[in-house]
């Protein structure tokens, strides 16, 4: 096929894949019980009179599932290109892609292409289901149409950046945090050209944004008016993406040989050259006693070249010896992994890049936070009782769930790196204890992440000293953050040991995250468009509750089942309903106990049993603590 031998067995093996079946049989399972709540929801509280009241509901449901597909689908083909990529870096079968005859293009092309099969497959599956919502009335087929279209050409983008960061990048957390920033940037960029009204000739703040957010053109894309909105917002931003899409590919086409092998691949490995002896023809080759001679001055050279070799190479030992004696050695600590987790570069020099990426990050929202401080709109407060979100939290509140995510990434890596680099095994053939695997690679993890966990504090300090925040809730924010940072790094740390292949760690981990916070958000959501009436419409989303617990245990539970983990799989659910509820409402008390008690537990129950005996998927049965090797 045109992209080349990578794309063509994938496209040929994935249908064989029984993974392929059940993605899509969850995820429009999942759609359909989503259509289904939401329904439950306004015929359970308000009494539907008219063909108008199911048009209302059907525009509202198409506003909340095209964006929620749209930024799943986004980060899901993102953070799968980047990996498919980089894991082949840490399996170190890159090298051997480089030295096949495919060329660059094949290459690249195939990785990108191959990573949006699945992509494709869940908008194949989506897409009759969302004509179903047409059938409500309040929408037509063309916003289908156009917002699917608007899905799929971000999708294209996201796994086009990921593809090109993955080569460019050496490890896995490097390839994933980077392109989880930038997907940020891309996200942000969008909203930050749309502030304020300002024109520059015939381009307006209004166009610039719809060009590059793809938030506002599927918003426009679910218009009614979707086909006036044609040449304004969707075409613009469908040609710039396209564009931005080819761009990003034709780079890491011409870069992906000079990217790789990387530096680190290349350490160790010096050129000798030959010594040439010189060569003399005499003229008088024909005669016996002239090539008698010849010979010998041959034989001479080389006997002094090789004596002249064998002092050199004396006297670089000796000077090599000297150095190693005056070079102070370091000092391995108690816990060997947690040594090389923080005295070494575990994860590559170059996440010295996602610290500078995040950091510009944040000094991007703490300007927006130092605006509505110094604008009044921090600490502006409104009579009214609806369900409202503060006015800090939105700028905030997507800084905290980046990190979140970001940590969770370096936890699940810093384990399959470990089993791609085939060290585990080796680990568990020293006298290392499972205890000091655990802590070591836990402490590791947060120790790398100071960066990403300092950030939301310092913020949420500046907005206590501004006295946006109270005493109160500043210790309440910090507490839940802490709280939340221990679970992602654990929960990371968990799926790559009990999951066999990486790509799966990854995904599982990572969607685990965003289930639990994008999720139960568009659960909110749901509530809040409907009616506003949150109190009085639990029993409708208890099935999607208990859907999520037994989808959550059948994540945390594989290889590692325990009762108590499938307590936690069906109380984090619920707190975390509970949680964004009262946030919502604004009733802070028990928000930090339901955290604390629900988070807590979780963990306990993810660590406890990796104490005694190490478990991982790749070594067979567990052994315990005090097994030999």
């Amino acid at each position: 096929m045109f992209a080349g031998p990578i794309f063509t067995r994938e496209a040929i093996v994935a249908p064989r894949r029984p993974r392929l079946y059940a993605l899509r049989t969850i995820y429009g399972t999942a759609l359909i019980l989503l259509i289904a709540t939401a329904w439950m929801v306004i015929a359970g509280t308000q009494v539907v009179r008219n063909i108008s009241d199911m048009a209302r509901f059907g525009a509202v449901l198409l506003n909340i599932l095209a964006p929620l597909q749209m930024v799943l689908l986004l980060f899901l083909s993102a953070t799968q290109s980047a990996s498919r990529v980089a894991i082949e870096k840490d399996r170190q079968t890159l090298i051997l892609l480089l030295m096949t005859r495919m060329t660059n293009t094949e290459l690249v092309m195939g990785k990108m292409l191959s990573s949006l099969l699945g992509v494709v497959t869940m908008l194949l599956t989506a897409l009759p289901i969302f004509m179903l919502v047409v059938l409500f009335g309040g929408t037509s087929f063309e916003q289908v149409l156009w917002a699917f279209a608007v899905t799929l050409a971000s999708c294209i983008v996201a796994a086009s950046l990921g593809t090109m960061i993955g080569f460019w990048r050496e490890k896995t957390f490097q390839a994933l945090a980077l392109t989880l920033l930038a997907c940020v940037f891309w996200l942000g960029a969008g909203e930050v050209a749309g502030f304020g009204q300002w024109q520059w000739g015939a381009i307006g703040s209004g166009q610039v944004a719809a060009a590059i957010s793809p938030i506002r053109a599927i918003f426009a894309a679910c218009q009614p008016d979707v086909l006036q909105r044609l040449g304004t917002d969707i075409f613009p931003f469908l040609v710039t993406h396209v564009a931005i899409a080819i761009l990003l590919c034709g780079f890491a086409i011409v870069m992906v040989r000079q990217w790789n092998p990387s530096r680190d691949v290349r350490v160790g490995q010096q050129e000798t050259e030959p010594s040439a002896a010189p060569a003399t023809t005499p003229d008088n080759a024909g005669d016996g006693s002239a090539t008698q001679q010849t010979k010998q001055q041959l034989a001479a050279t080389l006997a002094g070249v090789m004596r002249d070799q064998a002092v050199a190479a004396e006297e670089s030992q000796k000077t090599a010896n000297a150095d190693t004696a005056k070079r102070p050695h370091r000092q391995v600590w108690q816990n060997p992994v947690l040594w090389r987790e923080m005295c070494t570069w575990a994860y590559g020099r170059k996440i010295l890049f996602i610290r500078l990426a995040w950091w510009a990050m944040a000094i991007a929202l703490g300007a927006v936070l130092y605006w509505q401080v110094t604008t009044g709109v921090a600490t502006r407060t409104t009579s009214s009782a609806a369900v409202t979100v503060p006015a800090v939290a939105r700028p905030l509140a997507p800084l905290m769930v980046v990190s979140l995510v970001i940590l969770n990434a370096l936890a699940v890596t810093s384990i399959t790196s470990e089993r791609d680099g085939l060290s585990l095994d080796l680990l568990q053939m020293t006298d290392l204890s499972p205890r000091e695997f655990l802590f070591g690679k836990l402490l590791g993890v947060l120790y790398v992440a100071m960066d990403v966990i300092a950030v939301p504090i310092l913020l949420c300090l500046y907005l206590w000293y501004s006295s946006a925040v109270t005493t109160e809730n500043l210790f309440f924010l910090i507490a839940g953050l802490l709280i939340l940072d221990v679970f992602v790094a654990v929960l990371g740390i968990h799926c790559g040991m009990v999951y066999e292949n990486s790509r799966s760690s990854i995904g599982v981990s990572l969607g685990t995250v965003f289930f639990l916070f994008l999720g139960i958000v568009t659960v909110m959501m749901m509530m809040v468009s409907f009616t506003g009436n949150v109190e009085a419409q639990l029993t409708p989303f208890l099935a999607a509750i208990v859907g999520g617990a037994i989808g959550l245990y059948a994540a945390l539970g594989l290889n590692s089942q325990s009762s108590a983990l499938a307590f936690a799989s069906g109380i984090l659910p619920l707190s975390m309903f509970y949680c964004i509820t009262s946030l919502l409402l604004r009733n802070y008390g028990g928000v930090i106990v339901v955290l604390a008690f629900a988070y807590g537990f979780t963990v306990v129950a993810l660590v406890v049993p990796k104490l005694s005996e190490f478990h991982f998927a790749t070594s067979g049965k567990p052994r315990d603590e005090g097994e030999g090797p």
